[in-house]
């Protein structure tokens, strides 16, 4: 089920992808029809622009600060914070400075 991470390991999932200039970067961990955990990394400015899920997407902030748009809503999660995206509404992510974020989205 899991795949792009070690098992057996102890880890800090925000090792898992750099920062890269210009970029947003992701490593996805788990993929199938019930659930999909990506681990993602933001340069400062760099965002994903406004679309939906079709299911409620998790994310937390595992370093520095990111902007969440859901709906009408403008959220600014410091790391350890989560926030849930209910599913259809349309979202969008900006890095207002560098960041990473897990994101689980289950369908």
């Amino acid at each position: 089920m899991y795949k792009n991470i070690e098992k057996q390991k102890k880890i800090q999932l925000k090792d898992l992808v750099e920062y890269q200039s210009g970029q947003v970067v992701s490593k996805t961990l788990v993929q199938n029809e019930k659930v999909s955990m990506t681990i993602f990394s933001f340069d400062k400015n760099e965002e994903i622009s406004t679309h939906a899920a079709s299911g409620d997407a998790m994310v937390t902030v595992l370093e520095g600060k990111g902007k969440f748009t859901v709906g009408n809503d403008v959220f600014i999660l410091n790391a350890g914070e989560t926030l849930i995206m209910p599913k259809d509404i349309p979202h969008a992510v900006y890095g207002e400075e560098q960041f990473k974020m897990q994101l689980v989205v289950s369908f």
